[in-house]
């Protein structure tokens, strides 16, 4: 136990909480594969007296919790997917599936939930409706599109939606706000460079795709440097480069796998513009040809916290923690979040919650084998979500 902040009733399901998240740890599942974790979810709000609503988005559950007489509606959004990543951690609550693992901390953001909807099912201290939605596939699959695809906001109509993630790097437990752009958004783009294949012996009778792929790499890098305006963020990353198998076969073609992010939506279309540029005028320049390609599925916008829901979740954690307990100068992040769908469709916030800034436990940068969330946070996370609820239902 530490002394982070956390009520009274929280605190006392704190073993409770950690088992639970340690047991979701152990039972990663891949997006849209959430099924035992989905099951787990709706059995225990069932038995708290949710309504449950099973098969948003796949695997997804929303529980629906009415109070009192008024009708205002707060929706709270958790998600349950793992990530392909092969634990290292050593812990002995690590992953028992082979190549998949709670690498982001989704254990922890479910369990934090949870525990804030059993709290809030027994003390019954606020007017209005409570919606708990726990989301399969956010790890770049779209399962909040997927979710209000299905009608999540017309089953449920909410006049907030927040969300929660944990950050490695921040102080444990403390709480980050920040309105307007907060999240990048995310474009996943391929570029196919087609040449001609040969003997690696003479070159000169082939077209080479991967001398010409190096240079549109290495040409991409002046995107962001000379075509972004030098206070806005932007990032080209190129992720992955195939070619070939052999070393004395020159191969017909290379392609190149970048992620490409910007929190301002005309930033994020110069930037498609300009990648289309320079990969077919440097293809050209060698006698190849580029074909550029984004994948619709993979598009996510930025993350845009609206300023009115914002401010009133951080005045909630102003009047619980003060000052102290809150993280000063929040900045924007080039991270992605598919919860941006769902605030373009409802006003909302989207904060972050300290998982440490050490070397040691709760250091470690999300995605990463080495990765586990920080149990610390929990008493913490879920009473946050209790005073945000009886505030806003108040």
């Amino acid at each position: 136990m530490t002394d982070l902040p956390a009520l009274p009733g929280i605190r006392a399901l704190e073993e409770e909480m950690i088992a639970l998240r340690r047991h979701i740890h152990a039972h990663p599942e891949l997006s849209f594969e959430e099924f035992a974790t989905a099951d787990l979810v709706a059995s225990k709000l069932q038995a708290w007296g949710y309504q449950v609503h099973r098969g948003l988005g796949g695997t997804g559950v929303v529980g629906l919790l009415r109070q009192g007489s008024s009708g205002k509606t707060i929706g709270l959004r958790a998600d349950m997917d793992a990530l392909p990543i092969i634990e290292q951690t050593g812990l002995p609550y690590s992953s028992r599936h082979e190549g998949v693992m709670h690498a982001c901390g989704h254990d922890g953001h479910t369990a934090m939930l949870l525990a804030a909807a059993r709290y809030l099912a027994e003390s019954r201290e606020f007017d209005g409706s409570l919606v708990v939605i726990f989301q399969p596939a956010e790890e770049g699959d779209g399962g909040a599109r997927r979710m209000l695809d299905d009608g999540l906001f017309e089953l449920f109509p909410c006049d907030a939606v927040f969300a929660m993630h944990n950050m490695p790097g921040l102080p444990v437990g403390k709480l980050g706000f920040l309105a307007g752009p907060f999240m990048a958004s995310t474009d996943t783009v391929t570029i196919r460079v087609d040449g001609v294949g040969g003997h690696g012996a003479m070159p000169h009778k082939a077209v080479d795709p991967v001398l010409a792929g190096s240079a549109i790499v290495m040409a991409l890098q002046s995107i962001v440097s000379r075509n972004v305006a030098p206070l806005d963020t932007a990032v080209v990353t190129v992720g992955a480069f195939h070619a070939g198998i052999a070393a004395n076969v020159i191969p017909d073609h290379a392609e190149l796998q970048l992620s490409v992010r910007a929190l301002k939506a005309q930033v994020r279309d110069e930037l498609i513009v300009r990648i289309t540029a320079v990969a077919e005028a440097q293809a050209t320049s060698f006698g190849a040809r580029a074909t550029v390609t984004v994948d619709e599925a993979q598009r996510f916008p930025a993350l845009l916290n609206h300023p009115e829901s914002t401010e009133f979740a951080r005045q909630v954690a102003l009047d619980w923690v003060g000052e102290d307990g809150l993280i000063a100068n929040m900045q924007p992040l080039t991270g992605s979040e598919d919860f941006a769908v769902m605030l373009e469709r409802c006003p909302g916030c989207y904060l972050l919650i300290g998982n440490g800034d050490g070397e040691g436990e709760g250091g470690c940068m999300v995605h990463n084998p080495g990765y586990d969330f920080n149990d610390d946070c929990l008493p913490t996370g879920a009473s946050y979500w209790v005073r945000l609820v009886e505030t806003f239902l108040a």
